[in-house]
């Protein structure tokens, strides 16, 4: 593995001193399942031990469930959904932000680095709503800061291209600002994930309640920002990633010479190709592929792109991502591990393999020395349900 990237977390909490045994589990370890038990001392794993079924006096008994590494997010709109639950309604940041945090706890996620948009149309109030990332960013440090999150935090900063104050809003961030990865979003109609324009009118028009006369201006006024901004706004972006020590991503990369240009730019990772030729690409040129958990579960894309199933039989799927629905993680993984008859190469897709393209070199593994970010995991009628979870070997959910 390599050096993190990204500043450990250090998040207050109360120490964990004492020492934790989970035993009687099945343990998905990076290359087997083993029947036995979890050492936790002070916050990190300190031993794995092969015991079967016995249970140490003193130990938690977790009853033959599986033992997971806590999951590892890289890209999740959660955060927004509770900010605004319904078209123009909004919530206060804080309770918005601590309602995201237990979900994401309760899910089994341990990790998350926070999409925000940086990138806003202000001349149309109706398709934008301006800016909010700088903001939320304080709030979700502050809460950090005060040991009020479940969770461990960085930020995920979703650079939108076609904008009219891109560079602008990420001045308005740092080095000190845990930003673990910015990725390079280009949502200009007629191309990448809205190739098909009329899958962006049932998206505007469901969601701003717009007319047909509004979205055919809508769509001219934003292809033509496009052309005039894309040159600029993607070189500042990538200038800003590399000043804040974060992981460049590409988005809805469709052909091979955008996948190139990604490479150019220093993208170390894909979010959500949008075609198997873009997908192999990546493969070639060392890029991680991720897709959508909601896309391998659902069978295929809502924006009509290539399946994540698809990628995944060809090999070419490394990483998922929960997108707009955090449960969709460990089931996607799940259904992974199914597809590939291999349980730890499903479960790496949301632990070590995220972790690693992020640059965390302390989580992602049960390996003694490394964080003790765990989940219990069992089933309910055929389904994975996170029976606890553990962060740095405190259980919070």
């Amino acid at each position: 593995m390599t050096a993190p990237l990204v500043a450990p977390d250090a998040a207050p909490r109360s120490a964990v001193t004492a020492e934790t045994v989970l035993a009687n589990a099945r343990i998905v370890l990076p290359d087997a399942v083993l029947h036995g038990s979890v050492l936790i001392r002070d916050g990190m794993i300190a031993a794995v031990e092969d015991g079967g079924a016995a249970v140490p006096r003193g130990a938690l008994d977790l009853g033959g469930d599986l033992l997971c590494a806590g999951m590892v997010e890289l890209h999740t709109d959660n955060l927004e959904r509770h900010i605004e639950p319904r078209p123009r309604v909004f919530w206060p940041h804080v309770p918005a932000i601590l309602a995201h945090d237990a979900e994401l706890a309760g899910c089994g996620i341990t990790t998350v680095f926070d999409a925000l948009r940086v990138g806003s149309i202000v001349s149309d109030k109706r398709s934008n709503y301006g800016r909010y990332a700088r903001e939320v960013a304080t709030e979700i440090m502050g809460l950090r800061a005060g040991g009020a999150l479940k969770i461990s935090h960085f930020l995920h900063l979703r650079a939108e291209i076609c904008s009219e104050t891109l560079p602008d809003e990420m001045a308005e961030f740092g080095p000190e600002d845990r930003i673990g990865l910015v990725s390079l979003m280009d949502h200009t109609p007629g191309q990448r994930q809205f190739r098909d324009v009329s899958k962006l009118r049932d998206y505007v028009m469901q969601k701003a309640g717009a007319s047909e006369d509004y979205f055919r201006a809508h769509i001219r006024n934003l292809q033509a920002l496009g052309d005039r901004v894309r040159g600029a706004h993607e070189a500042a972006a990538v200038a800003h990633a590399r000043r804040c020590g974060a992981v460049l991503a590409s988005h809805d990369d469709t052909t091979a010479d955008q996948v190139a240009a990604s490479a150019a730019q220093g993208c170390r990772l894909a979010e959500f190709p949008t075609t198997a030729e873009a997908a192999a690409a990546c493969r070639e040129r060392g890029i991680a592929v991720m897709m959508g958990a909601p896309n391998l579960i659902r069978g295929g894309s809502h924006s009509g792109n290539v399946a994540a199933a698809e990628l995944a039989a060809q090999g070419l799927l490394d990483i998922l991502s929960s997108d707009y629905v955090p449960a969709a993680l460990l089931a996607g993984a799940m259904i992974l591990g199914d597809i590939w008859g291999d349980l730890p190469r499903g479960i790496a897709t949301v632990t070590a393999a995220p972790a690693d393209a992020a640059g965390l070199a302390d989580r992602g593994r049960i390996l003694p020395g490394l964080r003790a970010d765990l989940i219990r995991v069992g089933r309910a009628g055929g389904v994975p349900v996170v029976r606890g979870t553990w962060v740095r070997g405190a259980r919070v959910a």
